[in-house]
């Protein structure tokens, strides 16, 4: 329960800053959302994804916090896909890839093709973190609140639901070739 409501929030939070941004504190944004996120990390199995995302979001909690500043609102869409970038890099280099995982949850026993394509995508969700990152962050910098949350709000998952479809129709061409 305490996930979905974390993801509600996620995809909510640009939203809610645009509306709220006039009329709430950004302290009480950083305690609720700090709240979600402890509550998260307190029901349910841990993984490395769990603790890192927390433990980035949580420390954007605490500096929005300490600072009140409303520009910070603005920089967790950046950390959210940087701390992912991150998890992924990572995963690189240590043992198996996260997009390995994932397929390994539907088919254990992976063929050494199939490996190798999972590392590859691994790879192209590297590059949509790094410039999902710097496209949010140009506009927390530069454009006006309007254009920073339709981009946060529904044009990056728009991309990231075509990265998906488009990697989903590669996987099934992949797979009639092997």
């Amino acid at each position: 329960m305490t996930g979905l409501c974390l993801l509600l929030a996620g995809l909510a939070y640009p939203f809610a800053v645009y509306l709220g941004l006039e009329h709430l504190s950004p302290r009480l944004f950083a305690a609720l959302l700090g709240a979600l996120w402890v509550a998260r990390l307190l029901s349910g199995k841990q993984t490395p994804l769990n603790y890192t995302m927390a433990a980035s979001a949580l420390l954007f909690c605490l500096l929005l916090g300490l600072a009140g500043e409303p520009a910070l609102l603005r920089w967790y869409p950046v950390l959210i896909s940087l701390a992912l970038f991150g998890l992924f890099a990572g995963s690189l280099c240590s043992g198996m890839p996260i997009i390995e995982r994932l397929a390994r949850l539907s088919e254990p026993d992976l063929p050494p093709a199939a490996i190798r394509y999972t590392r590859q995508v691994t790879w192209v969700w590297l590059g949509y973190f790094i410039i999902n990152a710097g496209i949010a962050s140009g506009l927390a910098l530069w454009a006006p609140l309007s254009w920073w949350t339709l981009y946060t709000g529904l044009i990056a998952y728009l991309l990231m639901g075509l990265l998906f479809a488009g990697e989903w129709l590669v996987r099934q061409r992949v797979r009639k070739a092997t």
